[in-house]
């Protein structure tokens, strides 16, 4: 049986293979502010850092993982424009930015924890800048039983997080599925690309 750490170490190298998401590439297309900054929550192995800084963004990326946080700094050590640090959502600082990246990430803030960590999120973003990711929702298989704790809403508290924003897109997935390594599972996740007012 594959332990919890063999199974990320998988992801990590699937990872290393997958290009910048899709979703990326649209943040970049509404983010019209002057600051050009981003900020990638659980980076993973840099795909998305990769493509924000060739788009000349200043690119500020964090994940707890030691796996992800070894193969990020060897790959962006001589690129100026990313710094990567590890870190989990409750102690990472958020700079002031234009662009939030959280792509399947936020499932693994800490329940306890996330009313804070979307204020200092939020609160980090400035006006005109957007958010970009997913948040798991209350059926997924994970939110039932995973080995740590899971963060996950009702699609009415997920909305209620934007109050402040303009709702470019979101999805609700619900569904049977693969994970990244090729497990079955149930999803159940909403994904949000929003522009801060």
């Amino acid at each position: 049986m594959n332990t919890n750490t063999e199974v990320w170490e998988q992801f990590y190298k699937k990872t290393l293979e997958r290009k910048h998401h899709p979703r990326t590439e649209k943040a970049i297309s509404i983010d019209n502010t002057a600051l050009k900054r981003a900020v990638d929550c659980g980076c993973g192995a840099g795909a998305d850092m990769v493509f924000l800084a060739e788009k000349g963004y200043q690119v500020f990326g964090f994940d707890q993982s030691n796996d992800a946080f070894d193969i990020c700094h060897k790959r962006f050590e001589d690129i100026s424009a990313v710094e990567v640090t590890q870190a989990s959502f409750e102690n990472f600082q958020f700079p002031e930015s234009s662009l939030i990246l959280a792509n399947a990430s936020l499932f693994f803030a800490k329940p306890e924890s996330f009313d804070e960590i979307w204020t200092n999120l939020e609160g980090s973003l400035v006006s005109g800048g957007v958010f970009a990711g997913d948040f798991m929702g209350i059926k997924d298989d994970w939110a039932i039983s995973h080995t740590i704790p899971i963060t996950s809403l009702t699609k009415a508290s997920v909305m209620a997080l934007f109050e402040g924003f303009d709702l470019i897109a979101f999805h609700e997935r619900d569904e049977l599925g693969q994970t990244q390594i090729g497990k079955s599972k149930h999803w159940h996740t909403y994904s949000v690309i929003a522009k801060k007012r």
